[in-house]
Parts: structure tokens; sequence; C-alpha cells
């Protein structure tokens, strides 16, 4: 027995209220790591601890005793993946959003939260966000997605990470100092800059299909950068390519060594529409791959990316 109960009656509990809390846990773990993979690692990993180590104290509730697990595994794994070398750049798992978009600024779920550094669920998961996160330290990114997408407290923040209140507070600020980039810049993935993207990515497919080299450059800026995540399993840039030039004759030669029988589709991936290839390609280069632009203020193209590696791709459906 358990608590008074039986180890049938505390695993019922455990497994309803894992239940219950599961999409919480996974959208939590996901932002903070940045992994599809690793989040659900980490939710069935948190769901093993409820039902061998079940809280004892509850006044808190499951919920919070659950968030406050996955949260600790999560900052565990952050600093696992920080430790190992990453071959190329490293992007975000694409998750698939459907045709959610972010609220406008003033809609504020919690009233103690300000419009400056509130982040809702979609903006959270976007691409550009979680890049930001990564110049964050792990308790610090933490602290920012438990405080400004979840709306959490300062109590409530300080024992999910076994914090003093102050603590909480010092490193919420720091957190938030760094983000001060992302901040100035920050366009969210409204209704609006969805369809602008959607928009600017099939012209871009199409030039690119047509070898259109004057048409792929003047959509990009003249700074535009291109990020390849295959994580040394596929052929990709080890490096950022840098410049309009650059980044149209980059974009324009993986056109040439792909086989004309790419079935693609369009998809919405963290909040911002995305074309998700499906084919047999060439040795050493990646048969399934997500890739998506990020537009700036004018509408030219800013950012490319190019997700190729297996595991990232756990959370993309692919076909029509």
């Amino acid at each position: 027995e358990m608590y008074g109960y039986s180890v049938e009656e505390v695993r019922a509990v455990a497994t309803r209220e894992f239940q219950a809390h599961r999409a919480f846990l996974w959208g939590l773990c996901y932002r903070i790591t940045g992994s599809a993979a690793d989040a659900d690692d980490l939710v069935q990993e948190a769901f093993v601890r409820a039902l061998e180590r079940p809280p004892v104290d509850m006044r808190d509730g499951w919920r919070a005793w659950l968030s406050r697990v996955a949260t600790n595994l999560s900052i565990d794994a952050l600093r696992r993946r920080k430790r190992r070398e990453y071959v190329g750049p490293w992007l975000p798992a694409p998750l698939d959003t459907a045709a959610e978009a972010s609220p406008p600024a003033h809609e504020v779920a919690c009233p103690e939260a300000s419009t400056e550094h509130r982040y809702d669920l979609i903006e959270s998961v976007s691409v550009a966000f979680l890049l930001a996160l990564e110049h964050l330290t792990p308790r610090q990114r933490a602290v920012l997605i438990l405080r400004d997408v979840f709306d959490y407290t300062v109590q409530e923040t300080a024992k999910a990470l076994d914090l003093t209140q102050s603590n909480v507070k010092v490193t919420h600020h720091r957190a938030r100092q760094a983000m001060k980039g992302y901040d100035a810049a920050r366009l969210r993935p409204t209704r609006d800059r969805q369809a602008r993207t959607a928009e600017r990515l099939r012209e871009c497919l199409s030039c690119l299909q047509n070898r259109d080299v004057a048409g792929v450059e003047a959509m990009l800026a003249r700074d535009a950068r291109a990020l390849s995540d295959g994580a040394g399993e596929f052929a990709a840039a080890r490096l950022p390519v840098v410049g309009r030039r650059n980044v149209a004759r980059l974009l324009l030669g993986l056109v040439a060594k792909r086989p004309p029988t790419d079935r693609m589709s369009f998809r919405m991936l963290n909040g911002l529409p995305a074309l998700v290839v499906d084919s047999s390609a060439p040795d050493g280069f990646a048969p399934r791959f997500t890739f998506q632009v990020e537009l700036d203020r004018d509408g030219l193209i800013e950012a490319v990316h190019a997700v190729l590696a297996t595991r990232k791709l756990v959370a993309v459906p692919f076909g029509s």
C-alpha cells in the first residue's frame, strides 16, 4: 500500500491525472528543449516517475507536481544537448500547428502579464522564438517559459524549479534582457503574416523550379540567412549561409540536385506556412525535409530554414 491506498489505486489515479495533463506537459517540454522527440521521451519519463514515485504532498495538485518533474527533466535534457557537439546549425524540430495563429498583442491571458513580454502559445513555438531562447541558459529558458508563456506566478515558478522567489525574479530579469534583440524585431505569426508568408513561399518555389536567379534574389533581403539542419546525417551546409546572392545560389544548387519527382505539400509548422518534401533522393541527401521562410517587415525573405535530420521530423505529417 502507498499513503493508505493500494498500489493499483495509486496507479489508476496517476494514469488518469497524467492523461489529463499530457498535452500541457508535452508543450512545456517541447518549448524548453526545442525537440519534439525529446518531448515525447521526457513526458513518458515523467509518467514513469508518477507511477513509481507518486507525490506525497498533493496540496498543489497533480498538475503542479507533474510540471515540476517535467520541467526539471527538460532542463537536464537541454543541458546534455548543449554539452554535445552538434554538426552544423541547430534548428528546433518542426511542429504541426494547423491553422492556429497568434492573437492580437492586447489579448493577454494573465492580468499581471504585460503585452511587452508575454508570449502566446503559437508565438512561443515559432522558429524565431525558439532560436532566440538558445541564447539563454537552461534555467533562464525554463523561467521565461513558465512566467511569460504559461503565466506562472513567481511563487509557482519557484516551486517548480526549487528556487527562491528572489532567485526567480533575478533569473527572469536576466532572461528578458537576453530576449531584447528578439523583442525589438518581434513579428508574431498572425493571420496576415501567415498569408503573406504563404504567398512569398509559393513565389519562391515557382522561381526555384523555373531556375529564375533574378526572381529568387529579388525576394531575398540583402542580409538573408539560410540554416540547414542535417545533424550530420545528410548533406547540408555546415555553416549558416549569409547574403542575398549566396543564399540564392545555395537554393538553386539544391533544387538542381533534387529529383523532379519530389512530393511536396504545404503545412503550417511552428505558426507559419512551410513546404514539406518527401521523395527518393540521391545517396547522402535527405529523402524528407521541411523548408520554411521568414519575412522581414518589408516582406522580403530574411531567413530560410531547412530541417533534414530524421529525429527532428517526428512531429511532421508527410504526404498530401
